[in-house]
């Protein structure tokens, strides 16, 4: 009997069909629901410990916890040590930005609520992502920003503007 293989999740790889792009779609839209959801509870953990940038820590180490495992499940190639030392210094900055989300998360969703900070945060992404494309900054392939999309812009800043007025 052969050993099973680690199961290979590393998706991006496939190359999709249209069921499948419905479904990496419906899984957009439920990390999206899951990002209020994660300010909640993370907001509710900065009042249980009283410290803002605590709460952050605790959240990052829990998901640091859950990826590590992941990456024992999943398996696949680690980079050789050369391969770390050799990336640009802006690709590690990942996980710094995503920090600076999380306590802007945790410092902001009590104060202003977590549909102002959605709405608000969809819009800085989408402000972002269309600079992004239009210049393929970041290995982005290039989509020049068009009427279709800054129409896009201008529907969703109206939207913040009904969301944040209330």
């Amino acid at each position: 009997m052969t050993p099973i293989a680690p199961v290979n999740l590393y998706l991006w790889r496939i190359n999709l069909s249209a069921k499948m792009a419905y479904f990496f779609y419906a899984l957009a839209l439920c990390a999206g629901m899951l990002m209020c959801v994660q300010s909640g509870v993370n907001s509710q953990l900065r009042f249980a410990v009283a410290n803002p940038v605590l709460a952050a820590l605790i959240s990052f180490g829990t998901g640091f916890i859950a990826l590590f495992i992941l990456q024992l499940v999943v398996g696949g190639a680690m980079p050789v040590v050369q391969t770390y030392r050799s990336m640009a210094w802006w690709k590690w900055t990942g996980g710094l930005l995503g920090a600076v989300y999380v306590t802007t998360v945790i410092l902001t969703v009590p104060r202003i609520g977590v549909a102002s900070l959605m709405s608000l945060s969809v819009a800085g992404q989408l402000l972002a992502a269309v600079v992004l494309d239009h210049y393929g900054y970041l290995g982005f392939a290039q989509h020049p920003a068009n009427v279709w999309r800054i129409l896009g812009i201008c529907l969703i800043v109206a939207g913040v503007v009904l969301v944040v007025k209330n």
